[in-house]
């Protein structure tokens, strides 16, 4: 029995399983909730003072903050850039 799958690359994987695209969109919101919440350690502002600047609940700035929420608009994540002094920056490729 030939294995098919040698040489292939994970991305080739993720695209014969039909999951790239939420594994892509999970791997951004990752990354963006890992920088944002290195903003506000580095600012040292807390949860509940960010809640107030962007004028939301701490629940909201939680759910804002967890890697495995993929809702988040970008308005939020705009207002939450905008507020730790940061831009939200994208682009299509």
């Amino acid at each position: 029995m030939k294995n098919n799958t040698i040489g292939s690359s994970f991305d080739d994987f993720l695209v014969e399983e039909g999951i790239s695209e939420e594994v892509e969109a999970g791997a951004i919101k990752k990354i963006i909730a890992y920088q944002l919440l290195e903003a506000i350690e580095k600012e040292h502002i807390s949860r509940t003072a960010l809640a107030t600047r962007l004028e939301t609940s701490r629940a909201a700035v939680n759910r804002l903050l967890d890697p495995e929420n993929e809702s988040i608009t970008l308005l939020t994540l705009k207002k939450a850039a905008n507020v730790l002094g940061k831009k939200l920056k994208l682009e299509l490729v």
